[in-house]
């Protein structure tokens, strides 16, 4: 991050319009436009000054003697800092992704994949949406069924329809129960297994003790522990998402900083097989509560592939827990203000949905 450095009124016009400029051209400006452009109340040499103090902070850089300036990665943080108004669409692309998701067959999967396709078909940039955490979902229903004479399965599903199936081996008192006793008393346990576990994650598993289970059920103690350790030592490494949904790959071709192929190939590259070390970049926890979107410019970014670009996050929640992020990466010379809204909407209604 850039050290905060004040600008005066000009100042920041100036680099407010050089920005936005560049933005839509791709191309250094000099004083002159900038004044014809933008309706500056200054005299280009006035304009003039007020770029060179710009310059000398390293907020703009000229790419070439003759050339116009540019905005540096320290110009563009400064504008997000201290200058952007991001605009208010949170309720538009509500609308838009749930007209356009609606009535389709609902799996989590398809939600997801929907949302990247048209946040990328908005923003013209890549999309990044990570699935929900698994260990952050929340059990919806809990079976019983004995499979043979000596192993009894457990079959959860998740509020993401998510299934999984933990065996255990029969303890010896439970083996010498009557088979259709036997049948009967898994179906009463697992009805008290659903009143327990519904709704909660598999986080919490290891919050419970079974130990002390009523009269009833205290010959399986034992077995629901062994199946509920069993369960969460399988999502014991589900701490970071691990399926990524990647959109506008072929949107992005028409941005001139991806232009050069090997820029383009060492971006993919990450995108297909460096997500491991994608993910924990675009899905953390703020460092601040009321932090709503993750900005990273340029230099700012850790990965050698996209240190020429931004990646704007914004985690997507149950409550307070964060499940997920959704992300836009794209050149520096990026439309901050709708990009940002964009995201942040995105997250919004994917919250919305999961609740």
């Amino acid at each position: 991050m850039s050290t905060r450095i004040a600008l005066n009124i000009r100042q920041q016009q100036v680099l407010s319009a050089t920005i936005r400029h560049y933005i839509a051209t791709a191309e250094p400006v000099g004083s002159e436009s900038l004044v014809k452009e933008y309706a500056i109340r200054a005299s280009s040499a006035t304009v003039r000054n007020a770029m060179g103090f710009l310059e000398k902070a390293g907020l703009l850089y000229q790419p070439h003697v003759s050339a116009g300036r540019v905005p540096s990665d320290s110009g563009y943080r400064t504008y997000v800092d201290q200058l952007l108004q991001p605009l208010p669409l949170t309720t538009s692309i509500d609308r838009l992704l749930s007209d356009q998701l609606h009535g389709r067959s609902w799996s989590v999967e398809a939600l997801f994949k929907g949302a990247s396709q048209i946040l990328a078909t908005l923003s013209g940039y890549i999309t990044l949406i990570t699935l929900p955490l698994t260990r952050t979902m929340e059990l919806k229903h809990v079976q019983l069924v004995q499979v043979d004479m000596q192993r009894i399965m457990m079959i959860v599903v998740m509020d993401n329809y998510e299934t999984e199936s933990v065996m255990v081996p029969l303890t010896s008192e439970v083996m010498d129960l009557d088979a259709e006793l036997l049948s009967h008393e898994l179906q009463v346990l697992s009805n008290f297994l659903n009143e327990q576990l519904r709704g909660r994650s598999l986080a919490q598993l290891q919050q419970l003790d079974w130990r002390e289970l009523g009269q009833e059920f205290e010959l399986y103690g034992s077995l629901v522990g062994s199946m509920l350790q069993e369960l969460d030592r399988r999502f014991a490494q589900s701490i970071l998402p691990t399926q990524l949904m990647v959109s506008g790959v072929a949107d992005v071709l028409n941005q001139p900083e991806f232009s050069e192929l090997q820029q383009l190939q060492t971006i993919l590259h990450l995108l297909e097989a460096g997500q491991s070390q994608l993910v924990p970049l675009i899905f953390e926890v703020p460092a601040k509560p009321h932090q709503r979107v993750t900005i990273r410019i340029g230099t700012e970014n850790t990965l050698e592939p996209i240190r020429s670009c931004t990646l704007i996050s914004s985690n997507y929640n149950r409550g307070p827990v964060p499940l997920g992020s959704v992300s836009i990466l794209g050149p520096t010379r990026m439309d901050y203000e709708s990009t940002i809204a964009l995201v942040e909407a995105t997250a919004d209604y994917l919250s919305k949905r999961l609740r």
